[in-house]
């Protein structure tokens, strides 16, 4: 019965506007033929199928990466989509995974007088990107640098006046915004509040190692996530390996093992605040370390999937949706089970590519632009398959109009909102916005901005590039207004994320996603009827680089 208002809602809303047709397309009116296309049978089976035991987990490096690839491959030729890379329908990513240890699990901090001793993982997380079978650093100096940021945009230079060539940064996370609503963005975090940036900034300015200062609230994640992420097998491109991309050593300590440390520097106790503040000048502190590491290297690859539905008009104009296949592979027993199936993250992303291929196909006209769909390995290694491919694109950058991203719907059921990540970015919200209200759907932008969000999924690979990036989800509004049901599901989904507990059963609501799914469609399908070219919104760090990529 359910099933049933819901397609009668549709319909309805199908036959909802009438505006006069151009060559057969509205603007304002949604395609029953396409968004009919989009089924839940055949969704939640594709769903079912790649968050299966079969697949171990989708872990690159491994059998269940080999499977999901093949499999991914077979269901793009069977909806008859184009090989989206020559020929091919496979990208090789070249990775290699380091596992690092410390030759001692005690890392000393020494100044003239004293030291302060740390211990791996409870106290301190350090590892090397970098392709050496041993890393050994005597001595080297602290300098804490604040935030390490140089952010001219807003007046803000944390390297200024200093040389960290052959230091050790101690760096912040977050931005000054964060405690400041003065300063950056406020509340909404830039990209250089995120740890990717601090270690890419580091190693511009010479350092020769970084040390994050962990804190839950401005992280937005316990310690617990950095000991666990920042230990073990470590995949990272092959390509940000070399001198000049990463310092010798990257790492995180406590909070606690940061206040013992300044306080072995001998600086006031309020440090830290200072160092929040506009003008802050970094402090040389008469502190060494010595870092001793072995890494394990082993090279090899993994592969992006991508196929194409050419446009009928401006077939060299593209937009990529994009949606993560990797997981996290086989991990520890957890209650008798050790995969780490990824139902909601990503399945559900990846078979959305394959709903949203055939709804493109069987729109009544078909879209004037190019179709690109994405399927990219290592997200969950530092989104490393989606870097991959904006360095090296198959469909030139300056002709990608957008990415749409997909990456992890919620099973709760249908929400009268939706999501954006990142609103005021880009000028897809603008076309959210309008597709939104063909669904009687409103839009609003993610609860906690600080967190970073808009900085952690895919599309922000394309957004550093200047190619406007969408990440969306679903909102909070439910629709079902049976609140027990709603408290119960809430509570039998809570805590899957990135655990052997995230996979499909008869607690998961469909309706939702496909809603949300149908959402993504028009998104993309009235982009695709368009002529111009979304950007950026005033105000945003990626508008100039967006300017000059448009400007080719």
């Amino acid at each position: 019965m359910k099933k049933t208002l819901v397609t009668l809602a549709i319909f309805g809303l199908l036959l909802s506007c009438g505006q006069q047709a151009r060559n057969g397309y509205q603007r304002d009116q949604l395609d029953s033929s396409a968004l009919f296309a989009i089924t839940e049978d055949s969704y939640v089976g594709y769903v079912k199928t790649l968050s299966s035991d079969h697949f171990s987990g989708r872990m690159p490096f491994t059998k269940g990466d080999t499977l999901a690839v093949a499999y991914i491959e077979e269901q793009f030729k069977k909806l008859g989509l184009d090989p989206g890379n020559e020929g091919s329908y496979l990208q090789q990513v070249p990775m290699v995974e380091t596992i690092t240890q410390p030759e001692e699990y005690k890392l000393t901090f020494r100044s003239r007088s004293d030291s302060l001793e740390c211990t791996y993982l409870n106290d301190y997380v350090v590892g090397s990107r970098q392709l050496k079978k041993q890393v050994r650093i005597t001595d080297s100096e602290l300098i804490f640098v604040g935030f390490g940021i140089v952010a001219p945009e807003f007046g803000w230079n944390d390297y200024a006046g200093i040389d960290v060539k052959g230091k050790t940064v101690v760096v912040l996370v977050n931005d000054p915004g964060k405690y400041d609503k003065t300063l950056f963005k406020a509340d909404t975090m830039t990209y250089y509040g995120r740890w990717t940036y601090k270690y890419e900034e580091a190693a511009r300015q010479g350092a020769t190692g970084v040390l994050l200062i962990h804190d839950t609230d401005a992280a937005s994640y316990g310690w617990n996530v950095v000991r666990t992420g920042w230990s073990g097998p470590q995949l990272n491109l092959k390509d940000n390996t070399g001198a000049g991309k990463t310092t010798d050593f990257e790492g995180w300590i406590s909070g606690q093992t940061a206040a013992k440390l300044f306080k072995l520097a001998g600086q006031p106790k309020d440090i830290q605040e200072r160092a929040k503040k506009k003008g802050f000048k970094a402090v040389p502190l008469p502190i060494t370390t010595t870092v001793n590491l072995k890494n394990k290297i082993r090279i090899s690859t993994s592969n992006n999937v991508i196929a194409a539905l050419k446009g009928t008009k401006r077939p060299d104009e593209v937009i990529i949706y994009t949606a993560h296949w990797d997981h996290l592979g086989i991990g520890a027993p957890v209650d008798g089970d050790s995969i780490y199936n990824g139902a909601l993250d990503n399945a559900t992303g990846v078979a959305a590519l394959f709903e949203l291929a055939k709804a493109f196909k069987m729109a009544k006209v078909r879209p004037e632009r190019t179709i690109v769909f994405l399927a990219v390995t290592a997200e969950e290694q530092g989104l490393l398959g989606s870097a991959y491919y904006a360095e090296h694109p198959t469909f030139p950058l300056h002709k990608t109009v957008a990415n749409l991203n997909i990456d992890a719907f919620s099973a709760l059921g249908p929400t009268k909102d939706i999501s954006i990540v990142g609103l005021g970015q880009t000028e897809i919200d603008d076309y959210v916005a309008f597709s939104a209200k063909k669904f009687n759907r409103t839009i609003k932008g993610e609860e906690n901005p600080s967190a970073g969000g808009f900085y952690r999924s895919d599309h922000f690979n394309f957004v550093k590039k200047g190619v406007p990036g969408l990440f969306m989800g679903s909102g909070s509004e439910l629709l079902d207004t049976d609140t027990l049901k709603t408290q119960n599901r809430r509570k039998a989904l809570a805590g899957r994320y990135h655990t052997v507990h995230d996979e499909v059963d008869e607690n998961w609501s469909f309706e939702g996603i496909l809603a949300d799914i149908r959402l993504f469609f028009d998104i993309g399908y009235t982009m695709s009827m368009d002529k111009s070219l979304p950007n950026f919104k005033s105000g945003s760090e990626f508008k100039e680089i967006s300017d000059k990529r448009l400007s080719k």
